[in-house]
Protein backbone atom coordinates (compact mmCIF):
# COMPACT_ATOMS: atom_id res chain seq x y z
CA UNK A 1 0.00 0.00 0.00
CA UNK A 2 3.08 2.59 0.47
CA UNK A 3 6.34 2.65 -1.10
CA UNK A 4 9.29 1.60 0.49
CA UNK A 5 10.11 5.56 0.79
CA UNK A 6 6.60 6.40 2.50
CA UNK A 7 7.92 3.38 5.40
CA UNK A 8 11.09 5.49 5.95
CA UNK A 9 9.32 8.51 6.34
CA UNK A 10 6.79 7.15 8.84
CA UNK A 11 10.22 5.81 10.68
CA UNK A 12 11.61 9.30 10.50
CA UNK A 13 8.62 10.55 12.40
CA UNK A 14 8.88 7.50 14.75
CA UNK A 15 11.84 8.46 15.73
CA UNK A 16 11.61 12.11 15.41
CA UNK A 17 7.79 13.51 15.62
CA UNK A 18 6.55 16.06 13.80
CA UNK A 19 9.43 17.41 11.12
CA UNK A 20 10.09 20.01 9.12
CA UNK A 21 9.05 18.39 5.55
CA UNK A 22 11.57 20.00 3.75
CA UNK A 23 14.45 18.59 6.27
CA UNK A 24 12.32 15.14 5.67
CA UNK A 25 12.69 15.89 1.93
CA UNK A 26 16.17 16.08 2.33
CA UNK A 27 16.66 13.22 4.16
CA UNK A 28 14.57 10.75 2.21
CA UNK A 29 16.08 12.60 -1.57
CA UNK A 30 12.00 12.69 -2.15
CA UNK A 31 10.24 16.36 -2.92
CA UNK A 32 8.89 18.24 -0.96
CA UNK A 33 5.29 17.99 -2.14
CA UNK A 34 6.04 13.87 -1.77
CA UNK A 35 6.47 14.20 1.53
CA UNK A 36 3.44 16.63 2.18
CA UNK A 37 1.08 14.49 0.32
CA UNK A 38 2.24 11.87 2.08
CA UNK A 39 1.73 13.28 5.36
CA UNK A 40 -1.68 14.01 4.17
CA UNK A 41 -2.44 10.30 3.12
CA UNK A 42 -0.87 9.27 6.47
CA UNK A 43 -3.43 11.54 8.31
CA UNK A 44 -6.52 10.41 5.81
CA UNK A 45 -5.80 6.63 6.38
CA UNK A 46 -5.58 7.11 10.23
CA UNK A 47 -2.03 5.78 9.76
CA UNK A 48 -0.73 9.38 11.51
CA UNK A 49 -2.87 9.62 14.58
CA UNK A 50 -0.69 12.47 16.54
CA UNK A 51 2.35 13.06 17.83
CA UNK A 52 3.74 12.76 21.28
CA UNK A 53 6.80 14.01 23.84
CA UNK A 54 8.69 12.03 25.95
CA UNK A 55 9.26 13.43 29.16
CA UNK A 56 11.09 12.15 31.96
CA UNK A 57 8.68 13.28 34.80
CA UNK A 58 10.90 12.20 37.34
CA UNK A 59 12.85 15.50 36.60
CA UNK A 60 10.35 17.34 37.14
CA UNK A 61 10.27 18.29 41.10
CA UNK A 62 7.05 19.60 41.18
CA UNK A 63 5.49 16.85 39.47
CA UNK A 64 4.07 14.32 41.63
CA UNK A 65 1.95 11.17 40.16
CA UNK A 66 1.83 7.50 39.33
CA UNK A 67 1.27 5.32 36.40
CA UNK A 68 -0.68 2.40 36.90
CA UNK A 69 -1.05 -1.11 34.45
CA UNK A 70 -3.94 -2.30 35.64
CA UNK A 71 -4.82 -5.90 34.53
CA UNK A 72 -8.09 -6.77 33.32
CA UNK A 73 -10.08 -10.06 33.22
CA UNK A 74 -13.54 -9.69 31.49
CA UNK A 75 -16.65 -11.60 30.08
CA UNK A 76 -16.66 -10.81 26.80
CA UNK A 77 -20.30 -10.20 25.37
CA UNK A 78 -21.92 -12.23 22.76
CA UNK A 79 -21.21 -10.78 19.49
CA UNK A 80 -19.05 -8.27 20.65
CA UNK A 81 -16.36 -10.00 22.18
CA UNK A 82 -14.12 -7.23 24.33
CA UNK A 83 -14.98 -3.82 22.15
CA UNK A 84 -17.97 -3.32 24.24
CA UNK A 85 -16.21 -3.29 27.64
CA UNK A 86 -12.78 -1.55 26.13
CA UNK A 87 -15.16 1.00 24.31
CA UNK A 88 -16.77 1.99 28.15
CA UNK A 89 -13.30 1.41 29.93
CA UNK A 90 -11.58 4.21 27.15
CA UNK A 91 -13.96 6.84 27.44
CA UNK A 92 -12.51 7.02 31.55
CA UNK A 93 -10.69 10.53 30.84
CA UNK A 94 -8.17 8.67 33.99
CA UNK A 95 -6.85 6.04 31.20
CA UNK A 96 -4.00 7.16 29.00
CA UNK A 97 -3.93 3.59 27.16
CA UNK A 98 -5.91 0.35 26.85
CA UNK A 99 -4.62 -3.02 25.33
CA UNK A 100 -6.46 -6.31 24.41
CA UNK A 101 -4.11 -8.93 25.15
CA UNK A 102 -3.21 -12.78 25.26
CA UNK A 103 -2.60 -14.54 28.13
CA UNK A 104 -3.97 -14.75 32.23
CA UNK A 105 -5.69 -11.24 31.45
CA UNK A 106 -7.86 -9.56 28.63
CA UNK A 107 -7.51 -6.00 28.69
CA UNK A 108 -4.34 -3.77 30.25
CA UNK A 109 -5.66 -0.34 31.61
CA UNK A 110 -2.78 2.29 31.69
CA UNK A 111 -3.05 5.48 33.32
CA UNK A 112 -2.38 7.97 35.36
CA UNK A 113 -3.05 9.18 38.37
CA UNK A 114 -2.26 12.38 41.05
CA UNK A 115 -2.11 9.41 43.84
CA UNK A 116 -1.81 5.44 45.08
CA UNK A 117 -5.39 6.88 46.04
CA UNK A 118 -6.91 8.15 43.29
CA UNK A 119 -5.34 5.33 41.53
CA UNK A 120 -7.19 2.87 44.22
CA UNK A 121 -10.36 4.87 43.65
CA UNK A 122 -10.44 4.60 40.00
CA UNK A 123 -10.14 0.52 40.32
CA UNK A 124 -12.59 0.46 42.86
CA UNK A 125 -15.64 2.67 41.86
CA UNK A 126 -15.15 2.38 37.97
CA UNK A 127 -13.23 -0.30 36.61
CA UNK A 128 -14.66 -2.93 39.15
CA UNK A 129 -18.18 -1.93 39.26
CA UNK A 130 -18.72 -2.77 35.32
CA UNK A 131 -20.55 -5.64 34.69
CA UNK A 132 -18.17 -7.37 32.54
CA UNK A 133 -15.39 -7.31 34.84
CA UNK A 134 -14.27 -10.11 36.64
CA UNK A 135 -10.86 -9.30 37.91
CA UNK A 136 -8.29 -6.17 38.75
CA UNK A 137 -4.43 -6.75 39.61
CA UNK A 138 -2.87 -3.38 39.41
CA UNK A 139 1.19 -2.58 39.40
CA UNK A 140 2.62 0.37 40.08
CA UNK A 141 5.67 1.97 37.25
CA UNK A 142 8.49 2.43 39.87
CA UNK A 143 11.18 4.03 37.39
CA UNK A 144 11.42 3.95 33.66
CA UNK A 145 14.52 2.69 31.55
CA UNK A 146 13.66 3.20 28.06
CA UNK A 147 9.79 4.12 26.86
CA UNK A 148 9.18 4.15 23.36
CA UNK A 149 12.69 3.49 22.12
CA UNK A 150 13.98 6.59 24.20
CA UNK A 151 16.64 5.26 26.76
CA UNK A 152 16.43 7.67 30.05
CA UNK A 153 19.34 8.76 31.55
CA UNK A 154 20.47 7.54 34.87
CA UNK A 155 20.17 9.69 37.73
CA UNK A 156 23.21 12.01 39.02
CA UNK A 157 23.59 9.21 41.76
CA UNK A 158 24.49 6.23 39.54
CA UNK A 159 26.67 8.39 37.20
CA UNK A 160 28.89 8.90 39.86
CA UNK A 161 28.85 5.57 41.00
CA UNK A 162 30.12 4.87 37.81
CA UNK A 163 32.97 7.14 36.82
CA UNK A 164 36.79 6.13 38.02
CA UNK A 165 38.77 8.26 40.05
Amino acid sequence: MYTDKQLELLELLTQNGPIDHVLAAQMLDLTEEDVLSSLAAFKEDGVLLGYTAVIDWQKIHAHHGVTAFIDVKVTPKRGRGFDEVAERIHRFPEVTSLYLMSGAYDLQVVLDGKSLQEVSQFVSEKLSTLDSVISTTTHFRLKTYKHDGVLFSQDDEDKRLKVSP
